[in-house]
């Protein structure tokens, strides 16, 4: 049997067209792949970073209830400018975002409240911290 040059051309057609077939198998079950793993790694990201996020607000939000508590047994505790303080900071507390964690303004918020919690701090002339955040936004150099 004698080949043509038309039934060679055949041959690569089939096998490139085979590559190709392939390759685009092996593109989508590695896409497929990649949004599973993807949504996996995300969701334990969030996770984490939701539970950080909300410690560290329990945290200020603690500190405000103790505050709160020894301004309501002896207002005289505290200066008018620092009740205030301690009021502003509840309500910066009460305005944080939390059931909307993709608002672009929640680090401005955090930071906010960051500020605001060290300010009343020094204002107390004691030194009062939460530990558990990374101190990524500059403030230590505050």
């Amino acid at each position: 049997m004698e080949q043509t040059l038309a039934d060679v051309s055949d041959i690569f057609d089939s096998v490139v067209y085979l590559d190709e077939s392939l390759r685009q198998e092996g593109f989508e079950d590695g896409y497929k792949d990649g949004l599973v793993s993807g949504k996996e790694e995300g969701k334990e990201v969030g996770l984490k970073m939701g539970f950080q996020v909300a410690e560290e607000l329990g945290f200020y939000q603690g500190c405000v209830d103790v505050w709160n508590s020894v301004i309501q047994v002896d207002s005289g505790a505290f200066s008018s400018r620092l009740q205030k303080s301690v009021q502003q900071l509840g309500d910066l507390l009460r305005k944080y975002p939390l059931l909307d964690p993709e608002n672009e303004q929640v680090q401005e918020m955090m930071d906010g409240i960051r500020l605001k919690f060290r300010i009343i701090s020094a204002n107390m002339g004691v030194k009062l911290e939460y530990k558990g955040y990374t101190k990524s936004s500059g403030m230590e150099d505050m």
